[in-house]
């Protein structure tokens, strides 16, 4: 029998940034040694055992970037808040390449705004997660696959669907619903798109998806702000807020918060019943915290708006990526033009195939004399996302064993719903409400 004193060391995986600053973490205030727990847990669950392909390539300067800023942490205190390790996306600058073998090697002018806002807070970028390549702009292809990453797979199911674009950043903090962790999509303005990939400019945004609302407040407060390179962050409510504040425990005591059912997927789009179910049964819960339901509080013509939606986002795209690959100051594969992109991806199948809104949620809030409206996380993101309004995500339950399987696109390695796959509920508020939508989310 063991008879050592060493203490028992303390969850390193689930520990959120406040906790890694508290005195039970002091055995682990050593950065290089941090990063390299986090470092091995990549290698552990990447390309070998569940086999995720979260993550495309760590950075080969992470451990002696987390040995500068332990020196500089110990000899002034530096970057309390957020001196830890963070996988920004394959959008992002450094070796940014969308998941697409078309732009590997290509070279950026400079890191993206949020990142150069995390650097200077002193995180350590750890590398870079997988997408769904293009931001799911690849035609007919699975949720979470790109041709560099291969098939990004959900934390909770072995052919569950990590969903969204973000595919990577979700399962590595192990799109925020699927992946059952926190997560905020900020106002348009509120983060700098500057150096990030482009879809469309009125609904492109930045923001983290964390372990927690407490994680997700930290990150936020960060990379909120102007950026001369993105003018779109010129309009933001001045001074930012400090989004840690909002953490108010009695934050949704006397809310009113509304439901537009008229939002909700329908057709061939319907939500599992499992999930409508679990949602009707969080409206109680916000009662119970001293909150007003008012259901319904339909959004005017919802489905004139996801129609308007796919039509932005499928014009805006061709003008944004064709500008983006013309700012890049070198591209080995020669891609230049989203007609080049295209030629590559039909020249190399073997790489690159796989295996009106804003008048309307304010007219709702206004009309009902709403805080917030709350909805099911999957596929109701749509008027929020045409209007640039903010949407905090925060985890609600798990399927049930017996739910059926559906298969995504007709492919068999990936599905949603899927027995025990998480999901979401969303809050979603008008625009720079995100401090009154983290406190309500908090507090839920």
């Amino acid at each position: 029998m063991s008879t050592s004193s060493q203490p028992e060391l303390p969850d390193l995986y689930e520990a959120g940034v406040v906790q890694l600053q508290t005195d039970d973490y002091q055995l682990l205030k050593n950065l290089p040694f941090e990063a390299q727990a986090y470092l091995a847990r990549i290698e552990e669950v990447n390309l070998k055992g569940a086999e995720l392909r979260a993550v495309l390539e760590v950075s080969p300067r992470a451990l002696e970037v987390a040995a500068q800023l332990d020196e500089e942490r110990r000899a002034n205190g530096r970057g309390a808040c957020c001196m830890e390790p963070y996988t920004p996306k394959a959008r992002h600058c450094l070796n940014t390449t969308a998941g697409s073998h078309a732009l590997l090697g290509a070279l950026v002018p400079e890191d993206a705004g949020v990142v150069k806002r995390l650097r200077q807070a002193g995180a350590i970028i750890l590398g870079k997660a997988n997408m769904s390549e293009m931001a799911h702009f690849r035609g007919e292809v699975p949720s979470g696959w790109s041709g560099r990453g291969g098939q990004c797979k959900s934390a909770y199911h072995p052919i569950g669907s990590p969903s969204g674009s973000s595919s990577g950043s979700g399962v590595a903090a192990s799109i925020a619903s699927f992946n059952n962790v926190v997560g905020i999509k900020p106002t348009v303005g509120l983060t700098s798109r500057a150096r990030v990939l482009p879809i469309t400019a009125a609904q492109d945004t930045v923001g983290p998806m964390t372990r927690s609302v407490e994680d997700a407040a930290i990150v936020l407060s960060i990379i909120a702000g102007e950026d001369p390179n993105d003018g779109r962050t010129l309009s933001q409510p001045r001074p930012v807020p400090d989004y840690t504040k909002a953490l108010n425990i009695n934050a949704l005591q006397g809310k009113r918060i509304g439901v537009p059912r008229s939002s909700l997927p329908s057709g061939g789009l319907t939500l599992p019943q499992s999930i409508c179910t679990v949602f009707d049964e969080s409206l109680q819960i916000f009662e119970s915290l001293g909150a007003t339901i008012v259901d319904p509080a339909n959004l005017p013509s919802a489905e004139e708006i996801r129609e308007l939606h796919n039509t932005v986002l499928y014009t805006d795209f061709k003008i944004e990526l064709q500008e983006y690959l013309a700012s890049l100051t070198d591209v080995p594969s020669g891609v230049r033009t989203l007609a080049d992109l295209i030629q590559f991806n039909i020249d190399n199948p073997e790489l690159e195939l796989p295996e009106g809104a804003t008048r309307g949620i304010d007219k709702v809030l206004k009309e009902f004399e709403l805080d917030a409206l709350v909805l099911p996380a999957k596929s109701t993101h749509t008027p929020a996302a045409l209007a640039g309004y903010p949407i905090v995500t925060v985890p609600l339950g798990f399927l049930p064993d017996d739910e059926p399987i559906i298969y995504d696109r007709g492919n068999v390695n990936v599905a949603f719903p899927a027995p025990g796959m998480p999901f979401g509920i969303s809050f979603i508020g008008t625009a720079f409400d995100e401090y009154a939508l983290i406190g309500m989310a908090l507090r839920f």
